[in-house]
Formats: C-alpha cells, sequence, structure tokens
C-alpha cells in the first residue's frame, strides 16, 4: 500500500487526488494532509481519511484544528508552519508526496521531498520555474522519482517510451525525440478582440472554458503564462532544449500535448478535461487505474482544432520564454512578478493587460544571476515582488479605471 502526503489538499489538485485515493482504499493511504489556513475544510477531510498528521500554515488555523479533531475524536497530530510541513514529507511513514500547494510557498516542502528521496507528484510548476537546476540536482541526489502532473506534461510523459526517467540526461536524445508539443486552450478570451482585454474582469479570467481550477491558476490560463511556465517546466523535466518546445493552442482540450519524433512520428495524449486522469496516471505508475474521469465519446467530439499562439494577445508566453533564456535566477524573478500581478489584477487594483507589462518591468530591473543556491531563488523572489509592487502602484489608476 502506498502511503501519500498531499500538500495543498483543500485545493483542486488536492482534492481531486483524495477522490482518487477514495476510489482505491486497498491501494493507497493518507498519511498527511496540508494546507495554508482553510481548517474548516481541513477538518472534514482528516474525518473522512485519517490521516496521522495534519499540517496548517496559519497558528490559529492549527489550533483551530486541533479543537476540531479532538470534539471529534480523530487522532491526527496536527502541526503547524513550514519546517513542520518538511519534515512531515520527509517521515519514514511517506512514499509519495502530491506537490499541489500554489506558488512559491510549496518550494521547501517539494525540495526537503525530493532530498528524502520520495516519490515526487509535482504539480507545483514553481519548484521548477524558481529553482530549476538545484531541484533537479535534489531530485538526482536524493534518488526520488519525480513524476508529472500537469495534464500537459502528464500527456508528454504518457507518449515517451515506456520506462523514461524524468531528469535523466539525455533521455530524449536517446528516445529519438524531436520536439515537445504543449497544448493550450487559448483560455476564455482566445477570441476577445485585443482592445477590450484591458477591460475584462477577474470574474470573466477565471471562468475557464474547460478546465474546472483554482483562481490564479485560471488568471495564468486567461494571460497564457501557464504556458510559459509549463516551458520552463517541461525544460527541466524533459531535458529539452528551448527550442525543441512549442506551444499550439488546441481550444478543445481534448489533445493534452504531443510528442514528434525523428521519423515524423506524432504519439498524442487524449481524454476529458479532468484533473483525475493525469493524478491517477502518477499514482498507480506504472499501471492504469480507474480515475473517476468520463470516457471520451469520439462519435461527438467534433473538429479538432489547432492554432499559433498569438503574440499580442499573450505576450507573457514570450516573457517566459526570454526568462528562461537568460536562466540563472530571471525565471524566479518571473514567477515573483507573475504572482503579485495576478494577486494585484484579482483585487482590482491592476488592469488585465498590466500583468504582462508589470513582469517586463520587473524583468528588466531585475539583475539576473548564475543560480548556485536557495537563497539566490528567495533573494530574487523577494526583490522581484517588491519591485511588481511598486509598479502595480504606478498602474493602479489605470486598474480604477478599468474596471470603472
Amino acid at each position: 500500500m502506498k502511503r501519500i502526503a498531499i500538500l495543498g489538499s483543500t485545493g483542486s489538485i488536492g482534492k481531486s487526488t483524495l477522490d482518487v485515493v477514495a476510489r482505491h482504499p486497498t491501494r493507497f493511504r493518507v498519511t498527511a494532509l496540508a494546507a495554508a489556513k482553510s481548517d474548516a475544510l481541513l477538518l472534514e477531510q482528516c474525518f473522512h481519511h485519517r490521516p496521522a498528521h495534519a499540517v496548517l500554515r496559519d497558528p490559529d488555523a492549527a489550533e483551530r484544528l486541533r479543537r476540531g479533531l479532538a470534539q471529534r475524536g480523530v487522532e491526527t497530530e496536527v502541526h503547524c508552519g513550514p519546517e513542520a510541513l518538511e519534515a512531515v514529507v520527509a517521515r519514514d511513514d511517506v512514499d509519495a508526496v502530491m506537490a499541489a500547494i500554489v506558488g512559491a510557498a510549496g518550494l521547501p516542502a517539494t525540495l526537503a521531498a525530493a532530498r528524502a528521496g520520495k516519490e515526487v507528484l509535482l504539480a507545483n510548476k514553481e519548484a521548477l520555474v524558481m529553482s530549476g537546476a538545484l531541484f533537479m540536482r535534489a531530485v538526482a541526489e536524493g534518488g526520488a522519482r519525480l513524476l508529472p502532473i500537469d495534464s500537459e506534461h502528464s500527456a508528454l510523459f504518457q507518449s515517451l517510451p515506456r520506462g523514461f526517467t524524468c531528469g535523466r540526461e539525455g533521455e530524449l536524445e536517446r528516445a529519438g525525440v524531436r520536439r515537445l508539443l504543449l497544448t493550450a486552450s487559448g483560455g476564455p478570451f482566445r477570441t476577445t478582440p485585443i482592445e477590450r482585454l484591458a477591460r475584462v474582469t477577474p470574474q470573466q479570467a477565471v471562468a475557464h472554458p474547460n478546465w474546472v481550477m483554482g483562481q490564479k491558476i485560471s488568471v495564468d490560463s486567461a494571460t497564457m503564462m501557464n504556458k510559459g511556465l509549463e516551458v520552463i517546466e517541461a525544460h527541466w523535466l524533459f531535458g529539452a532544449p528551448l527550442e525543441a518546445i512549442q506551444i499550439v493552442v488546441h481550444p478543445q482540450s481534448v489533445i493534452h500535448s504531443m510528442v514528434e519524433y525523428a521519423d515524423g512520428s506524432v504519439i498524442a495524449q487524449l481524454g476529458a478535461p479532468d484533473m483525475r486522469t493525469p493524478i491517477a496516471c502518477a499514482l498507480a505508475h506504472p499501471e492504469r487505474i480507474e480515475s473517476g474521469a468520463a470516457p471520451l465519446d469520439f462519435t461527438t467530439l467534433g473538429s479538432l482544432e489547432f492554432e499559433r499562439v498569438d503574440g499580442l494577445r499573450f505576450p507573457c508566453v514570450a516573457l517566459a520564454r526570454e526568462a528562461l533564456r537568460v536562466g540563472g535566477t530571471a525565471p524566479a524573478a518571473l514567477n515573483a512578478a507573475n504572482e503579485i500581478a495576478v494577486e494585484s489584477f484579482l483585487e482590482g487594483r491592476l488592469a488585465f493587460t498590466g500583468i504582462a507589462e508589470v513582469i517586463e518591468s520587473v524583468l528588466a530591473e531585475a539583475a539576473a544571476e548564475p543560480l548556485v543556491s536557495l537563497e539566490q531563488v528567495y533573494a530574487a523572489d523577494v526583490e522581484a515582488r517588491a519591485l511588481a509592487r511598486r509598479f502595480v502602484a504606478r498602474r493602479s489608476p489605470m486598474a480604477a479605471g478599468a474596471a470603472g
């Protein structure tokens, strides 16, 4: 039986993971659950899944959870803070870690799981975006096993030869791979006139046409920054050079990604837009198990469309590719600037088009350094956030006007 710690259990990926786990009670056991401050939902999850450990970032939420568990007679040990989370993922009674904490907050615990040699089910893009070389080194030195959860990277992984190992040098070349093709839905504004993008609202941006996701990830899809981050992630996961990674807009989200081989063959992974499929694939790898996702009905699919990425509509894609090209701490600055810009947009302090403008301004001013330590990652993150807040403040009147 595989013993699993789920980081970010109250988010969309965490809840989907618990759904898959519950379908296979003899295969998986939940050992630990972790969240930021959603103690009410975490209480219900602990009541139903009975983990040995629960971790909350917020001390007040942790105390409420302790009281709630005691009232219900649930013997789950409650921990608080990032250090406790790092300790829990490294425990001997944890075999696999679902790394699904959104943003930079998930980086330390994900690195701790890699160093401890765990099976790391990676749903946290930022671990690779912010600290790619350092994270892959931790995977190699810890003897960890890395399995992608993002639907696109899972699709690439499934389309590569059986036995492919993420992070192993030269794997793509040995497999005869020419290109990795990441598909993108194009989000809710794929056909919106560009001149209207400055006036779109947060409510419109989080209404993804195909996927049910959290707010931040949904906005990243609307700007296609999620694809830019996925290019960086694919570079590290699969050892692919930047020029071998291409994005293709595919509005139906049926083909989740494709691998083109040297002989001209293209192998694609298809499925319903349901995150339980890649989650089940990673949990049971190399076996296949039932996920709860609905099967595809090919007789009702209709046409499958493909488009080039519109650089004017989606400038965040080029910004991410440039950050990867620069390397070092540049991707960490990109990620931090994006988090602040998206947060500001969701709070009504920045126009939608201001997200890319803030990120571009931060990348132009932040000094990129060769990446040799995690301390540099944190320093670049702090610097980029401060710069982003300054640039947001300069644009706030525009945001107010756009909201009106």
